[in-house]
């Protein structure tokens, strides 16, 4: 068996920024041990597995659909952004390069991605505003720094004083990995930065020390800092050593998450029977 794979920078400008993704698009759902394996082996932090859907049972039949699933080198996970992005470039240049608009049916329901003149893809992803929670001086001595404050989403958000302190963060990952949620995002306004707020996510509990860029973690970020900022658009940056910029947009319940894409190399996986 011949598997497909492109390797994508997604929320990337240029090669060698933003985060690389695998896209697999498959002809049929392969068991969930063997996904599993061929993510640790592409030892991305996400691997986008894809099926080709009959629209006739999507939202939009009028729309190319694909049944979508992400994986990182550890496990399967409910969303995500950045291999949601790359696997929608891949589709938009490779199968459907007349298409404007995608649509996804995955673990966190039904996800549309559109593709303007430019070339700039909006993924339109649940938004989830994140409750306050106490600071936990433990967690404030793996970081390194001293939070702010705290939120809990799917992920835990500490608040630190600026984005200086963000971008030299070194927190002790073997202790953030013993945590029980999904990962950390670290964050702090982005002023003197050109950018309205920053951040950097570490997920060591899910296999990825730390992500370059996270965008379903800008689906908890983009809640919290619109109401501190008063912003229904912001510009945000991740401050990983990679790096990587996300356009966002609430709308009502949902988060428009924009960003660019940068094909690294295509290739083929072969299986045996």
């Amino acid at each position: 068996m011949i598997i497909p794979l492109v390797q994508i920078d997604a929320f990337a400008e240029s090669l060698f920024e933003g985060n690389p993704a695998a896209v697999m698009p498959l002809e049929r759902w392969l068991p969930d041990e063997l996904l599993q394996r061929l993510a640790l082996e592409n030892n991305l932090s996400e691997t986008a597995f894809l099926v080709d859907r009959d629209p006739e049972d999507a939202p939009d039949p009028s729309v190319p659909a694909y049944d979508l699933r992400w994986f990182t080198p550890a496990t399967e996970v409910d969303l995500c952004g950045h291999a949601t992005l790359a696997a929608s470039s891949y589709l938009f240049e490779d199968v459907h390069p007349g298409a404007g608009l995608l649509q996804f049916s995955s673990r966190s329901g039904w996800l549309a991605v559109s593709r303007s003149a430019e070339g700039l893809l909006t993924m339109d992803f649940p938004a989830e505003t994140p409750e306050p929670v106490e600071v936990d001086p433990a967690i404030a001595r793996a970081l390194g720094v001293e939070v702010v404050d705290a939120h809990r989403a799917t992920d835990l958000i500490c608040t630190v004083a600026d984005a200086r302190t963000v971008r030299d963060l070194a927190p002790d990952l073997t202790f953030l990995a013993s945590l029980p949620v999904r990962g950390i995002a670290v964050t702090a306004p982005g002023e003197g930065t050109g950018f309205d707020f920053v951040s950097r996510w570490f997920g060591a509990r899910a296999g990825v020390p730390e992500d370059p860029v996270t965008g379903s973690a800008h689906c908890q970020l983009a809640p919290l800092w619109a109401e501190r900022l008063g912003m229904r658009e912001m510009t945000a940056r991740q401050m990983s050593p990679r790096g990587g910029t996300v356009a966002i947009r609430l709308q009502d319940d949902r988060v428009h998450l924009s960003g660019r894409c940068v094909r690294y190399l295509e290739g083929s996986v072969t299986l045996p029977r």
